[in-house]
């Protein structure tokens, strides 16, 4: 779904980058092979984001075994492909199959069991997994899951042919497909031709980050290569970010209100306090992880 740009996003004073991170390769699932770009370390610093996952391979004993049924409790999921397919189940009887350039935004507030399998399409499969956290009140809601396709993501062309996929939250006037209240994330997905300039503005509160998966782009005097994260400095007086491509890039960059609450994290369940985590293990293990409270 692509428009021309309804107004442009100014930005007077650039947010500048902080640090940059690498990331991990690990595994996960049945053996995923993928790269944890940050995880518990910066949670506090990222708040309200848990976790990003990157993945991608040509090689399928690298995917394949995919991440078979496990639990979740206390947070939000966005995992979006930009090459292959990957197929979703649920105790919650919901079913998708989520193809290149879609999202999945899932919520398991009080609890699901979901499986994730890739299905091979050309041998690829490249993505990210993101983990959002929820408002402690909104921690035990019932789950939800929701799919959106390539084709009902916005998507807008702006100066210099940039090109901005608007997964979550506003840009340059135009509304993502998904809107989260409290966190009010914002998730773009930015195509960037070499030599190219794009501005997107950012509420000075907000936390923010940006990944290189293609190419390099400058912000400032600082550039960022392929494969790195890069943490924007909190800065009350930056009122957005200016990013200049070096070469042919695509960048992902995200953006929320922190929640400034306590976060405990035991494997796949994210909550306040011990005894919330150990709760969730004993509906887990009791079969009740879905059950109202």
């Amino acid at each position: 779904m692509k428009t021309s740009q309804p107004y442009a996003d100014i930005v007077l004073n650039s947010r500048t980058i902080e640090q940059q991170i690498t990331g991990q390769v690990t595994s996960d699932g049945a053996g995923v092979k993928l790269t944890r770009l940050f995880g518990r370390s910066l949670q506090q610093r990222l708040d309200p984001f848990l976790m990003l996952d990157a993945f991608g391979s040509d090689s399928p004993q690298d995917y394949i075994a995919g991440f078979p049924s496990h639990p979740h409790r206390g947070f939000e999921t966005l995992t979006y492909l930009i090459a292959g397919r990957m197929r979703h189940s649920d105790n919650a009887g919901h079913q998708g199959l989520l193809e290149a350039g879609g999202i999945q935004w899932m919520t398991a507030g009080r609890g699901i069991i979901h499986s994730e399998m890739p299905e091979q399409q050309d041998g690829l499969l490249e993505g990210f997994q993101l983990w959002i956290n929820l408002p402690a009140e909104a921690k035990m809601q019932p789950a939800g899951y929701r799919d959106v396709k390539q084709a009902q993501l916005p998507e807008l062309i702006i100066a210099d042919g940039v090109a901005v996929r608007v997964i979550a939250g506003t840009s340059h006037g135009l509304n993502g497909a998904i809107q989260r209240p409290v966190t009010e994330p914002t998730i773009l997905d930015i195509r960037l031709p070499a030599g190219s300039h794009y501005s997107q503005s950012l509420p000075a509160v907000n936390n923010a980050f940006f990944v290189v998966y293609r190419g390099e782009v400058s912000v400032g005097d600082r550039s960022a290569p392929k494969g790195r994260l890069a943490v924007l400095k909190n800065d009350q007086t930056a009122d957005g970010i200016q990013m200049q491509a070096q070469q042919d890039s695509r960048v992902l960059l995200v953006s929320g209100k922190p929640l400034r609450q306590a976060i405990v994290q035991h494997g796949p369940f994210v909550m306040n306090t011990p005894a919330q985590i150990q709760q969730a293990i004993d509906d887990y293990q009791a079969g009740r992880l879905t059950a109202a409270d």
